[in-house]
């Protein structure tokens, strides 16, 4: 199993958005997470992507940006940088969609 955080690609961003992640046309992609230091995260974790309740694949982190705030709070957040293209599962895997952050222990990747 591979530790790291599940995030839900939102539909609005639709499958577009999804498929650059997997497919080699873009190199880097950024999400984010409430706080101001990764606490249980490191380099080399992965982001899990959930679109459409199913898990499609996972990215590995490549960096962290600290020191951040959320426009529309103002409360502090890290962004997550993450390498491109990522592993993406042949066929997807049920996984209920969220906001936010969760963290996995990759349960739900195939072996």
């Amino acid at each position: 199993m591979s530790f790291g955080i599940t995030k839900t690609i939102p539909a609005a961003a639709g499958i577009e958005t999804l498929d650059s992640l997997y497919d080699g046309s873009r190199d880097e992609f950024e999400f984010h997470m409430a706080g101001s230091e990764p606490k249980r995260l490191k380099v080399g974790d992965y982001v899990y992507t959930i679109f459409n309740d199913q898990l499609h694949g996972r990215l590995r982190i490549k960096r962290f940006i600290t020191g951040v705030t959320n426009p529309g709070s103002g409360k502090p957040r890290i962004l997550i940088i993450v390498e491109a293209p990522g592993e993406r599962l042949q066929s997807p895997v049920p996984k209920r969609g969220h906001r936010g952050t969760r963290y996995t222990d990759g349960e739900d990747w195939p072996n």
